[in-house]
């Protein structure tokens, strides 16, 4: 073969490896960039889940108007009612009818007369709470009649039929509440364990009245001490029952004022009486009766009284005045009293229009409540959110009556002139920016707080939705984390990078990396059951090797100088540091020796007894020093390993030319090495810091997870993720609670997103800064 056949035969071999160098190329590009795409895609999918579950709890909810049917005067009703499915409702005429009627179209389908003597009119309607469900009918002969409205269901095949029905749980003839009450016309009621309780006005003083049905032998306590075939029979049996009664008359200083609202709440505990000149009594109710524990003027901003009920719960009262304010009122502990002083205290208003308010119903499973005005206005609140779902005018004439179902989909408006059925969808009207992100004032509390509780035993539960605790959680485990592991990786990549000797550092650097493969849930595991009882029994010790380790690096590198540098030349260089381990295992070995005999010398024998009462510090076994030992151990092999690395490739041109020109190593170290790394370094702890503030499984077992925000070491906290894993499987699908998860969890992503941004545009700047070096 010629020189010339093998020049083309050379050139037509490189010609094709060209082509397929370029193929390879294409291919790496087309793989890498589609990786790149998909891992963008990915984390785009998450946010946009997340934010399709978050979502529904900031959209407008709906309430408006679907049925409307006229009624003449004769209708005119003071109460009124409906059944879960919006199908079938009642209202109580003035004659003493309840009458049954269709939601739909309003077309009466039955009714039902009050057992009411003749001559004798309906003085005043009242309801007890929302969840009993009693209805009070006060009449002018001072009487009372108390019947429940019931709706029995039934299903024909897929047609579902509701019958509407009343009951009578304490007779159907009327009980005497006094004997010399003209007409019962301020009264309210309530069911406490089979007796029926009533708190009545007359014109000089105040009744505590008491009934209880007579149980005969054998027979099992329905409601008002009836058993339930007894309480059917009761509604057509024409005998009165036979009850026992207690009186008690109450002195309560009206000044000439009449006495307009009386409400019992809180299980029968507390009863409030308010008067036409706005005054207000608060009494205590024991078993010797209802005491007045306090009298006060209400604040109403100069305007009248006109409504008030208890709002679901009866922690709260529903407060309606003159000028078309609805305000929340509940009785709040002074924290500065020795003995539990309560006081009835105005926390939120919601304002409907500028007419006087006529009518409230709340909600009978949430804390909402709808209102009516004397303009036909009606509108729908939260109280926890302090949202106004809707405010809409229903009629020409004053509202006498709402009711609100009990699946809340629903609220029927009676006028003067007219009814209406408004359909209400509102799915999640317990949460906003406000409630999720400010201080919220909730029952029973003594002033508002960022608080987190989903759940309770309890039925009139008020949800507290902050997530403010939480996030507050997050980054205390990760600033504690971070107090520990930052310092010590930074520090130890410096070391190993410059002037540990090549052979060690091939040692030691694997094993640090080795560290990032330990399973976070054993991490955990130990930190709860292992180390939370070690560092509870040993505290004193844990806080001497925070004090004697540094003591004992400094007194060996004291020593170290003063050894002849022949001596000191025997030790291979960068090995030195290897004599420090022996020093420092026998001073932890002896702060925890000596932990008991420190405690006993300077802690009483006791530190935890110390520090709550001495210090003032609240300890929990498992609290936040925990979290940050072992999540710290757990940060400290990737801030390790990305500043090691960013302090090892910096270039030797420029570490050598600072040591000719004179500077020591760590001049060069500080003023030469450390600036060119930094951009390395600074992504080492953010990318740190987001794997702290992410991390779940150690928080989980590790902190207690108390929502508390409190800075104090030796108390826990609940973190964003930690609170997911936690409640995620007991959150029903779709609800509040369920989507206040999601919203976490978009709330994590979104800090950790920003977090890591932030982190690429400080290493962009210190790396142009840097970069000429």
């Amino acid at each position: 073969m010629s020189k010339s056949e093998r020049v083309r035969l050379d050139a037509a071999t490189m010609a094709a490896l060209d082509r397929r160098r370029q193929v390879k190329d294409k291919i790496a590009n087309s793989v890498i960039a589609s990786g790149g795409i998909f891992v963008v895609g990915a984390i785009a999918l998450i946010f946009f889940y997340l934010f399709y579950e978050s979502w529904p709890l900031f959209q407008q909810a709906k309430f408006e108007e679907t049925h409307r049917y006229q009624t003449d005067a004769h209708v005119q009703a003071a109460w009124t009612d409906m059944d879960e499915y919006n199908e079938t409702g009642m209202r109580l005429l003035a004659t003493g009818e309840v009458a049954f009627f269709r939601v739909s179209d309003g077309q009466k389908t039955g009714g039902q007369a009050l057992p009411i003597p003749q001559g004798v009119t309906i003085a005043s309607v009242q309801r007890s709470g929302v969840i009993q469900g009693l209805v009070g009918v006060g009449l002018s002969n001072g009487q009372l009649i108390v019947f429940k409205p019931d709706y029995i269901v039934d299903h024909q095949g897929e047609k579902r039929l509701i019958t509407p029905t009343i009951r009578f749980p304490y007779g159907d003839q009327p009980l005497t509440v006094d004997d010399n009450v003209k007409a019962l016309a301020h009264f309210a009621l309530r069911d406490e364990d089979g007796q029926l309780q009533v708190l009545a006005a007359t014109a000089q003083q105040l009744l505590w009245q008491t009934f209880k049905v007579q149980q005969a032998e054998g027979e099992s306590a329905g409601l008002g001490g009836l058993s339930d075939e007894s309480s059917d029979d009761s509604a057509s049996s024409g005998d009165a029952p036979k009850v026992f009664t207690r009186a008690t008359n109450m002195a309560m200083a009206m000044d000439g004022s009449a006495v307009s609202h009386i409400v019992i709440g809180q299980g029968a505990r507390w009863a409030y009486v308010f008067t036409t000149e706005n005054d207000v009594a608060v009494f205590k109710v024991s078993e010797q009766g209802p005491v007045l524990y306090q009298q006060s003027k209400a604040d109403t901003a100069g305007a009248k009284i006109t409504s008030v009920v208890a709002l679901q719960g009866e922690i709260s009262l529903l407060v309606g005045d003159s000028k078309g304010v609805v305000s929340q009122w509940f009785l709040v502990r002074d924290p500065n009293s020795v003995e539990d002083k309560f006081s009835l205290k105005r926390i939120r208003s919601f304002q409907l229009g500028d007419a006087a308010i006529t009518a409230i119903a709340p909600e009978a499973k949430r804390k909402g409540f709808a209102a009516g005005d004397a303009k036909g206005d009606i509108g729908y609140f939260y109280t926890t959110s302090e949202r106004t779902v809707g405010i809409h005018h229903a009629a020409s004439s004053p509202i006498s009556a709402l009711s609100i179902s009990a699946r809340s989909e629903g609220v029927l408006v009676q006028a003067q002139d007219s009814a209406s059925f408004w359909n209400l969808h509102a799915e999640h009207p317990d949460i906003s920016m406000s409630s999720a992100w400010g201080k919220v004032w909730y029952e029973s509390y003594d002033k508002p707080t960022y608080t987190w509780q989903s759940s309770s035993g309890n039925a009139d539960f008020e949800s507290k939705f902050s997530l403010v605790p939480l996030t507050f959680g997050t980054l205390k485990a990760a600033f504690f984390a971070m107090l520990l592991a930052a310092p010590l990786a930074i520090c130890g990549a410096m070391y190993t990078a410059i002037f540990m000797s090549p052979a060690l550092r091939t040692k030691v650097k694997p094993a640090i990396e080795l560290m990032q493969a330990l399973p976070t849930v054993i991490l955990g595991f130990l930190a709860g059951l292992w180390l939370a009882p070690v560092v509870e029994g040993s505290l004193p010790g844990i806080f001497s090797v925070l004090l004697i380790t540094p003591i004992i690096i400094l007194i060996c590198g004291f020593v170290w100088m003063q050894i002849p540098i022949e001596k000191r030349s025997r030790i291979p260089d960068g090995w030195a540091p290897i004599i420090l381990i022996v020093p420092i295992l026998l001073g932890g070995w002896a702060s925890f020796a000596l932990s008991q005999p420190m405690e006993l010398a300077f802690f009483g024998g006791d530190i935890r007894h110390w520090l709550e009462h001495s210090a003032g510090l609240k300890f929990d076994q498992r609290n936040s020093l925990i979290v940050g030992l072992v999540m710290g151990f757990a940060v400290i092999a990737p801030i390790f390993s990305i500043s090691e690395d960013a302090l090892f490739a910096v270039p030797r041109h420029i570490t050598n030319g600072s040591l000719a020109l004179g500077a020591t190593q760590w001049q060069t170290l500080v003023r030469v090495v450390l600036p060119t790394a930094s951009p390395g370094i600074f992504s080492a702890v953010m990318i740190g810091f987001g794997r702290a503030v992410g991390e779940t499984m150690i928080v989980l077992m590790a902190t207690g997870n108390t929502p508390v925000m409190e800075w104090n070491i030796f108390e826990g906290m609940r973190t964003l993720s930690a609170n997911v894993a936690v409640e995620m499987g007991e959150a029903e699908v779709g609800s509040t609670h369920f989507r206040v998860l999601f919203l976490s969890a978009l709330v994590l992503f979104v800090l950790t997103f920003v977090l890591n941004t932030i982190a690429e545009v400080v290493r962009g700047r210190l790396r142009k800064k840097y970069g000429s070096l």
